[in-house]
């Protein structure tokens, strides 16, 4: 065999060995969204099916991200997640970063911190391994979804319209989520329903 032959007996060697990511699906508003069963970090199954009948908000969150540090130190979200589950909307905040990455926290240490945060979701869920981040298309932290009472996609996409860090930008942005959530409460269609999300990349 001669060099350049082993070269090239080589490079295919390893390109057969190559492993890549998997890529995220790329969901539709207006569609039905997928269905999930996780159990989350009180030990509870969750889905959201379960909750046919009512909207459901699905939050992705690493809390050692500044966009999400940004809506959790100045109790933004928090604030949502209370004025929304209050009135009968159920809200599931979702971790997908994995084992060793950024974010990443067994599920003892996830449900102290959001405790400590003051978190008022309906549910946490510790996706590691991803499987739920990547059938919605989860790209960051925060990303946000809104999910109608049969199943139908309502809003994919940013929390809000000022994709930065610094807390004082809170006040003077369209909350998205909330325009959204308001009109769904008000038997309005979403004027707003697709945005592109801000954050860190999530950490599959």
């Amino acid at each position: 065999m001669n060099i350049r032959v082993r070269a090239l007996f080589w490079v295919i060697v390893l390109m057969s060995a190559v492993v890549f990511p998997r890529q995220t699906a790329a969901l539709t508003v207006g569609e039905q969204a997928p269905d999930f069963t996780a159990v989350d970090i009180n030990g509870q199954e969750q889905s959201w099916s379960a909750y046919k009948g009512k909207y459901v908000v699905l939050e992705w969150f690493n809390f050692d991200c500044p966009f999400v540090k940004k809506h959790y130190e100045s109790g933004n979200m928090q604030r949502l997640q209370k004025k929304y589950t209050e009135q009968g909307i159920i809200w599931i905040s979702i971790c997908s970063s994995a084992a060793g990455k950024q974010g990443y926290y067994n599920p003892q240490e996830l449900s102290r911190l959001a405790q400590e945060k003051g978190a008022n979701a309906t549910a946490v869920i510790q996706d590691a391994d991803g499987a739920i981040g990547r059938l919605y298309g989860a790209k960051t932290t925060p990303h946000m979804f809104i999910i109608a009472p049969l199943g139908r996609l309502v809003y994919d996409g940013a929390i809000d319209s000022i994709p930065g860090t610094d807390q004082e930008e809170i006040a003077g942005a369209i909350n998205y989520v909330q325009e959204a959530l308001n009109a769904l409460l008000q038997g309005r269609s979403v004027a707003v329903g697709l945005t592109k999300s801000y954050g860190c990349s999530v950490k599959y």
